[in-house]
């Protein structure tokens, strides 16, 4: 088992990709986080006669997900180091490497098997932006990619029954499966469910709605994002509506969400176009006399709300 106690990040890095590249699984002995708590990552920590570069879990944790693999739980190697394990994530274990079309999302994909909502990084920015636009407040909520409801699953649950059941509900989504199971999930009797295209909107006569939203949809490659957006904005939202647009900046593979989206032509995460997307959206509600915020880390919320 390799041993660090000194050596820079750069040495365990490159050590570590070298492996990986003959090797499902890896296993080092460092300091263990405990003995160094509230200390910064490279801070020198001195026990006995030897010298160790303090690094916390959450810092070999991010080192694992960087290499695209998941970290076991540390052993006990001696009364000051632990023992850290990484293991190769299956890469091909993810709803976007699917060929399918309609059924790509539905209840037999990969994709059915995803719970955004226990996801700490997701929930925290979600309930933040719910909470920036009062839904509670809303009578009518627009859903785009709505699959099997758990968007409106969280609103049910962080609303009081009287309050929820004053909230008309619909939602889309292209997926039959999806569909199906969010109108068993939400049986009330105050949402409404369609498995339609999100190009043709205008057949619904859906009319306006206080809160528009829509998380990791828009950019779909069958979509005109730029077109759908403005006639969303244009067409759909009340005069004192919001909306809430969730960009996603991570990837789904091996059970496990990874940080960074993947972009076409590079074997590495690169931001241009999902920065060049919400900049847009951005700039075109300010125009429109919105106050918008972008938080968010593995997705990237942006919430408008209409400047009265």
């Amino acid at each position: 088992m390799k041993s660090f106690t000194s050596e820079p990040m750069t040495d365990i890095l490159s050590w570590a990709h070298n492996t990986l590249k003959e090797s499902d699984t890896l296993t080092f002995e460092v300091l263990n986080p405990d003995f160094g708590r509230g200390h910064y990552a490279g801070e020198t920590i001195t026990i006995g006669e030897a010298d160790y570069l303090y690094r916390s879990y959450k810092a070999w944790s991010d080192l694992g997900e960087l290499l695209f693999c998941r970290m076991l739980t540390p052993k006990t190697v001696t009364e000051h180091t632990v023992a850290i394990t990484y293991e190769k994530l299956d890469l091909s274990d993810s709803f976007h490497a699917s060929e399918a079309k309609e059924e790509k999302y539905g209840t037999a994909s990969r994709f059915a098997a995803i719970h955004k909502n226990e996801e700490p990084a997701f929930l925290s920015a979600y309930l933040r932006a719910l909470r920036s636009v009062k839904v509670g407040e809303k009578k009518r909520i627009l859903n785009l990619g709505i699959n099997t409801g758990d968007e409106f699953d969280l609103i049910r649950t962080i609303l009081s029954q009287e309050e929820y059941m004053n909230i008309e509900l619909v939602g889309i989504d292209h997926s039959d499966s999806a569909i199906t199971v969010a109108r068993e999930r939400f049986n009330e009797g105050n949402a409404t469910f369609y498995v339609h295209d999100i190009n043709d909107l205008a057949s619904l006569n859906l009319g306006r709605f206080d809160l528009i939203i829509t998380i990791g949809t828009l950019q779909s490659s069958t979509l005109e994002f730029k077109s759908l957006f403005a006639s969303l904005v244009q067409e759909y939202l009340s005069k004192e509506g919001a909306m809430i647009l969730g960009f996603p900046n991570c990837r789904w593979m091996g059970g496990e969400m990874i940080y960074g989206a993947k972009a076409p032509n590079y074997p590495y995460s690169e931001m241009s176009i999902l920065v060049k997307d919400i900049h847009y959206c951005k700039k075109y509600l300010q125009q429109k006399k919105f106050r918008v915020t972008v938080t968010g880390k593995d997705y990237l919320f942006l919430t408008g709300t209409k400047i009265l």
